[in-house]
């Protein structure tokens, strides 16, 4: 018996009368933040194409390899795979419904972008792969509009060494979310999916911040550059060439203030999926300055 094979009788064995649920990309941020919260559960796999012991290969860019990564498992929790260009990152996407389709997953969660983030770059992608996973015929699936997280504001806006915030965010204000509310969503979904068959959840976060706030926020002063000057700052960055224009655009985005409408108190999806009052964003915000874990 081939290696291969013997891992996919295993994976069925272990699946056997239970319900298994995969999480893929666990090596990024969301999805450390939703492995901590499943660590030592027996019906839950993590995945990931980067080395970890324990977890399943799963490399999106390698469609080969999907089968056996998704054999036995029920629920898919498919957080969205990462940076690139549109079509590199659609393709991810598209080899991942596919396999899970074909491995007879029952439900997909799918990580996406909140329809507020139409205007950025990378908005695209999520968008072509909510159609997918609405087209499917076998899958039940559940898509979560995540944010921009408050952690990501740590590394867009922070403070410079000369004590000023220069991020050109003009007078534009984003309703950030943090990342640890997205994963505790994300788990308590794909653990008991079958209520939320169909639904689109949109987790904008609590409050709409602005340059002036988190300026404040870090003792320092409000400056904000100009939209070119970003951009050159950026490419001499060392930045790969499709990250200029997303992270000009994500500056754009905020600063015309498409980004600002924050979740509602108390009834909104972010609070009602929760069930208590979300983590305070501009908290968030400051405390991963501080340790500069922005990102």
């Amino acid at each position: 018996m081939s290696n291969t094979t013997a891992n996919r009788t295993l994976y069925a064995l272990i699946s056997w009368g239970s319900s298994m649920l995969l999480v893929t990309g666990v090596s990024g941020g969301l999805g450390q933040l939703v492995a901590e919260r499943l660590a030592g559960r027996d019906d839950v796999v993590l995945g990931t194409r980067a080395p970890l012991p324990g977890a399943r290969r799963v490399d999106f860019d390698d469609p080969e390899s999907l089968p056996e990564a998704f054999a036995g498992v029920d629920t898919l929790l498919l957080i969205s795979a990462g940076y690139g260009e549109d079509d590199t990152v659609i393709a991810r996407h598209d080899a991942a419904i596919s396999a899970a389709e074909r491995a007879g997953v029952r439900h997909l969660v799918y990580t996406s972008l909140t329809g507020a983030g139409d205007h950025l770059p990378y908005a695209l992608a999520h968008r072509w792969t909510e159609r997918r996973l609405s087209a499917s015929t076998s899958l039940k699936w559940t898509v979560l509009r995540n944010g921009l997280y408050a952690e990501l504001l740590a590394f867009l806006a922070a403070p410079g060494a000369d004590g000023r915030l220069t991020a050109p965010l003009a007078d534009g204000r984003l309703a950030a979310v943090a990342r640890a509310d997205l994963a505790e969503i994300a788990v308590r979904v794909a653990l008991d999916p079958a209520p939320h068959a169909g639904r689109v959840y949109e987790l904008a976060g609590p409050r709409a911040l602005g340059g002036a706030e988190l300026a404040a926020a870090t003792g320092t002063a409000y400056a904000p550059e100009t939209l070119a000057d970003a951009r050159k700052r950026i490419s001499a960055s060392g930045a790969l060439d499709f990250q200029v224009p997303m992270l000009v655009g994500t500056y754009s985005a905020i600063a015309g203030g498409f980004l600002a409408t924050p979740d509602t108190p108390d009834t909104g999806d972010l609070h009602a999926l929760l069930g208590r009052a979300p983590l305070d964003p501009l908290e968030v915000y400051a405390e991963a300055v501080g340790a500069g874990t922005g990102r």
